[in-house]
Order: structure tokens, then C-alpha cells, then sequence
């Protein structure tokens, strides 16, 4: 059952081949199994599950109409709340966190009929690019368990790459949800900013966040979109449907682009930074698009050069706010040996979070200070500007760009812990798609020497999700690569 795509196996719960709980027994029994090593997450919801399995079968036995998801078992990152179990964001600040309500794409996969087995590891708060920020333990990589997965999106990838879950909600702030795809070798797609709601996603980065789906092919990532896309009163920034339709992503998924027309950084490609072996497999999945017809265009972004500081700037300064909240007094965390409200605040957040998420909250808090509101954060506003144009000038004279997800393939546990600028570099190729709001797409192009996936990051003008997967399932058709994720 696990070598099933997502979709296959929602057509076989459909025609009754299989129960919805033979789907469910068989997640499970693939989480006892490979989720000791891997660590992929951080709490699994049998009971709930079990619920909504049985319900999809008594409907599908009755004759009943069912969702585009019935029966499939999904994971979500744990900082989607959830009105059964807890949302952690992987911090001990929200350790015993339970949620009184859904997030929007939660209620969205149970109206589709999904089966929610469990909540995937994180980064602390979404901050990361390698999930060992999670307060609770570090996640490994399915491929090879001595490297990371990514992050922060990090127990999402491994979640599906590890073949416990037949796809995976992450979340996206810099590249949160396409590096860990490109590190574990399957499909991760950001939408548009504004195409899926963040209603009941635990911010991060406000103006960045964005949800989407981790899945093992494109077309399975794009039945996920289909899911969650769409208007949310609940949300402002999201957008609405007369400005910006919800299209049917599967239909035309298979017909490839004529005349299709690429753009190459030249900037990204030059980076001293990039692996030999990652820009080896990125250049021969355009020469497969020029055998397909495709024309390859070099192009240039002028002020991606400043992507990184802007981003952290941006990202940091949008974090110090939102994560103010968590003061020992509200909810969250709180300390036990005060005295008075300015030690419970103080003590509370000190034991409530870790190193990495108090050194964004301190630079953010820096940035957005007086003195240094114009020198910094207001000056990386303008430069976030400068970079959008640059991706829609770009676009405009190309249907797509596509560069490396990231510089190189996953790297050993440990080896970037205590470098937090070189961990920072991990989403070089990534952190701009942010800072536009377009949408992207990761999807594996290739295997390293080490036997490590390497992945390939697909561009177009936002809200062309329709586009944009079909441009991946061009390339996709020509290499099943779903069919080499390891065995465990």
C-alpha cells in the first residue's frame, strides 16, 4: 500500500478495494515501525483518527457521497491548531497547548473526508532550516538517519518520505516547506501568499506565512491544494475568489506547455556556495525540458544579492510581535519561582523558549527600535520591493524560473548548530518566492553520490498555481521518482 500515490489510494478507498481503516491500520503500523528512528512526530491521534475512519466507510458502505480526501491518512505540521490534542509549535512554551477551535485547512481536509493520524515535528515556532530547534527532540532524515530533514517544515517531509502518510500539511515562512522537500526527496509546494488562509496557523512571519502540501508526486500536491485553497472570511489577507479564481489544478495537470519558456538565474547558478553535485542535477533537468521543447532564457535578479538580510530583517521584526504574546500570563508557558510580574514575564519567556527563537526575537526587537526603525526594518521594506519587481519583471518575459531549492544536499545532524549565519544560507534560493508572495514548487531532480536526493525549484507569477504544476509534472513524467523513496 505504501508504494500508492495519494491519489491512487483515494480512488481504491472510493471503489471499496480498500477500507478506509485498512489505510489507517496501515499508517500506524508504519509509524510503530519507522517513527522510533526518525522522530518525524510529535503526537499521533489514533483515537481521532480511528473516528473519522470508520465514518468515511459507513458512508462509502451506505452509498453516501464522500470528500476529494476520503479515507486518505494526512499529517499536519504541529502549529495548525486542532481542537483535538495539542498544538505545540514545538516549543516548551506551548507544551500543553490545546486549541479551541480548527484552523481553517483542518476543517477544510475533514470536509474532505481526510484522516488526520498525527502532528509532525517542527523547527521551535517555525524557525529553522534543519528541525533541531524543536525543544523536544531532532527529527532525522528517512534517507540517511545521520542527516537532517530540513526545516521547518522538517517532520512533514519525513513524514511522507518515510511512507507514513500519504501527503502532509507545512508550513512556509523562507523556505520552510520546499527545502525539507528538496532534503528528502519529495514534492513540496508553496502557494501564492493570500491562496490558502492562515487561520489557525501559529505565526511566524505574518506578511511570509504561507500553508501547503508535502506530498509524494505533483498531481498528489496539487488534489491538496485543490482542498485548502480558497477565501476565508477569517483571514483578511486572503484573497478572494473574484479576483482570483480557485482553478480545477488537476485538470490539465498532464498537459505539458508549448513553447515554454525558462528562466535561469544567473546569479543563482554562479553562487559560490552551490553544491557541484546539486547544480549537476538542476542543469540536466533542463536539458530534459529542452528535449520536451522548452526554451532556456539566463536572466538576473539585481537585488537578490540583499534577499538573506532583508528576509531576516522582515521575517524577525514580524516574529518580535507576534511572539509577544507569550508572556507566562495569558497562556503558554509559565514560570514557577517569581516574585512579581516583572520577573513571571521575564523568567517565563527565558524557560519558555529556546536559543534560536530568542535570538530572532532580540534581533526583530533591535530592528524595530527607535533608531533603528528607519536604518533597518524600514529600509528592508523598501528593498523587499525592490526584489518583488525583480521577480515580476522577470516573469514577465519568462512562464517560469527555475534554480536549485537549496545550495546542497541534506547535511549531518549537528554540523550547522552552532553557525547560525551558515544555517541561514540553507534557504538562499528560496527566501525571495517569500518576500514576493509568488508561488513555488520543490520537486526531486535528482540523487547525490550519497545516495541523498537533490530538488529543483519551479517559479511562476503568483496565482498561477495551475501553471506551475503543470510545468513540475512535465519534468515528473519523465522520472518516477516517488518509486525511489527508502524502505524502512
Amino acid at each position: 500500500m505504501d508504494n500508492l500515490t495519494l491519489i491512487q489510494l483515494r480512488d481504491k478507498i472510493a471503489g471499496g478495494d480498500i477500507s478506509a481503516m485498512d489505510a489507517l491500520d496501515y499508517a500506524i503500523n508504519r509509524i510503530n515501525k519507522a517513527d522510533p528512528t526518525i522522530k518525524a512526530y510529535i503526537s499521533t491521534h489514533q483515537e481521532e483518527a480511528t473516528g473519522q475512519a470508520i465514518y468515511i466507510d459507513e458512508q462509502i458502505s451506505g452509498g453516501q457521497p464522500v470528500g476529494i480526501l476520503a479515507g486518505v491518512p494526512i499529517a499536519l505540521k504541529d502549529n495548525m491548531v486542532t481542537l483535538f490534542g495539542r498544538t505545540t509549535c514545538g516549543s516548551k512554551m506551548l507544551e500543553n497547548f490545546s486549541a479551541p477551535y480548527d484552523a481553517h485547512v483542518v476543517e477544510k481536509l475533514k470536509a474532505a473526508g481526510a484522516v488526520i493520524v498525527g502532528k509532525c515535528n517542527m523547527d521551535e515556532f517555525a524557525m529553522g532550516s534543519s528541525n533541531e530547534n524543536s525543544a523536544f527532540f531532532a527529527t532525522h532524515n528517512p534517507w540517511d538517519k545521520t542527516k537532517v530533514p530540513g526545516g521547518s517544515s522538517g517532520g512533514s517531509a519525513a513524514a511522507v518520505a518515510a511512507k507514513t502518510v500519504w501527503g502532509a500539511l507545512g508550513s512556509d515562512t523562507g523556505g520552510s516547506i520546499r527545502q525539507p522537500a528538496s532534503f528528502c526527496g519529495v514534492v513540496g509546494l508553496k502557494p501564492t501568499y493570500g491562496r490558502v488562509s492562515r487561520y489557525g496557523l501559529v505565526a511566524y512571519g505574518s506578511s511570509l506565512d504561507q500553508i501547503g502540501p508535502l506530498t509524494k508526486t505533483v498531481s498528489d500536491a496539487a488534489l491538496m491544494l485543490q482542498v485548502i485553497a480558497g477565501h476565508d472570511d477569517r483571514d483578511s489577507t486572503s484573497i478572494d475568489e473574484k479576483d482570483a479564481p480557485v482553478d480545477d489544478y488537476l485538470c490539465d495537470i498532464n498537459k505539458p506547455i508549448a513553447g515554454l519558456k525558462i528562466g535561469v538565474v544567473k546569479e543563482f547558478m554562479a553562487s559560490e556556495g552551490l553544491d557541484p553535485q546539486v547544480a549537476g542535477a538542476n542543469l540536466a533537468a533542463l536539458e530534459q525540458y529542452k528535449k520536451m521543447g522548452a526554451e532556456i532564457i539566463e536572466i538576473s535578479l539585481p537585488h537578490i544579492q540583499y534577499a538573506i538580510a532583508t528576509y531576516y530583517l522582515v521575517a524577525t521584526a514580524e516574529a518580535s510581535g507576534n511572539l509577544a504574546r507569550y508572556d507566562g500570563i495569558h497562556y503558554g508557558h509559565r514560570t514557577t519561582n517569581t516574585d512579581n510580574v516583572l520577573d513571571v514575564y521575564s523568567a517565563s519567556r527565558s524557560e519558555g523558549f529556546g536559543d534560536e527563537v530568542k535570538r530572532r526575537i532580540m534581533l526583530g526587537t533591535y530592528a524595530l527600535s527607535s533608531g533603528y526603525y528607519d536604518a533597518f526594518y524600514l529600509k528592508a521594506l523598501k528593498v523587499r520591493n525592490l526584489i518583488r519587481q525583480d521577480l515580476d519583471n522577470a516573469l514577465k518575459l519568462v512562464d517560469c524560473i527555475i534554480s536549485p531549492t537549496a545550495p546542497e544536499t541534506a547535511f549531518a545532524m549537528g554540523a550547522k548548530t552552532n553557525d547560525p549565519l551558515t544555517m541561514y544560507l540553507s534557504d538562499i534560493y528560496t527566501i525571495a518566492v517569500n518576500l514576493g508572495g509568488h508561488p513555488a514548487i520543490s520537486i526531486p531532480c535528482g540523487i547525490s553520490e550519497e545516495n541523498l536526493p537533490i530538488g529543483m525549484q519551479i517559479i511562476t507569477p503568483a496565482f498561477t498555481e495551475t501553471k506551475l504544476l503543470r510545468i513540475a509534472r512535465m519534468y515528473e513524467s519523465t522520472d518516477n521518482f516517488a518509486s525511489k523513496l527508502p524502505q524502512h
